[in-house]
């Protein structure tokens, strides 16, 4: 039997409120899913530029940085891939505690888990966008040469070869990387996030 931890939690006077308020606007996540080379990393780099800019405070979280940290132990099977989904999702927490707008791009097929991600932050600190481009494009791209290794089978469970993509139903804004340009994909995040930061 599990040993019951007695956990309790310790009451912090600096709250999400008083930091917020420190760093001139409220926190939100901005979640991008899609397939590998759809272009999520490079339009979520390009809007922290323009964020920074703009003088919001910012994070971007991505597989490299996960991936080679803090999730280094987890392979891409079923169950490591709903676990890395379950421990960005905390980070995501804290980051948005600490009051920042914290820029989450990973593949992250299916909706139950981005659903749990949604829930666990709230509908007002979470904002999906689908970063919506044909396989056969990403495939054509093959920036890091995934296709070409999941297609030779050196790759197992490869999103959109040999393991499904959940596109999602209701995503907050709608990035087509291969009819839009990179500045048009960021102006229309920015626009829905101004729009949910103002009604916060």
């Amino acid at each position: 039997m599990k040993e019951k931890l007695h956990i309790i939690p310790h009451h912090h006077q600096v709250d999400r409120e008083i930091r917020e308020k420190k760093n001139g606007h409220r926190s939100c996540v901005i979640w991008f899913t899609g397939l590998s080379g759809s272009g999520k990393s490079t339009l979520a780099n390009a809007l922290e530029v323009k964020l920074i800019e703009k003088g919001f405070h910012t994070y971007l979280l991505d597989g490299d940085n996960i991936r080679t940290g803090l999730n280094k132990d987890l392979d891409f099977s079923a169950v490591s891939r709903q676990e890395n989904i379950r421990r960005i999702g905390e980070v995501c927490k804290l980051m948005d505690d600490a009051g920042l707008i914290t820029l989450a791009a990973f593949v992250s097929p299916y909706r139950r888990e981005r659903e749990w991600v949604r829930n666990l932050l709230g509908d007002e600190h979470y904002m999906e966008v689908f970063v919506d481009c044909p396989v056969e494009e990403c495939e054509k791209r093959d920036v890091k040469g995934l296709y070409k290794k999941a297609r030779a089978g050196e790759i197992s469970n490869f999103t959109g070869i040999s393991a499904p993509f959940e596109e999602p139903e209701n995503a907050d804004v709608k990035v087509q990387t291969h009819l839009q340009t990179i500045d048009e994909g960021v102006q229309a995040i920015i626009n829905e996030l101004n729009t949910k930061l103002k009604s916060n």
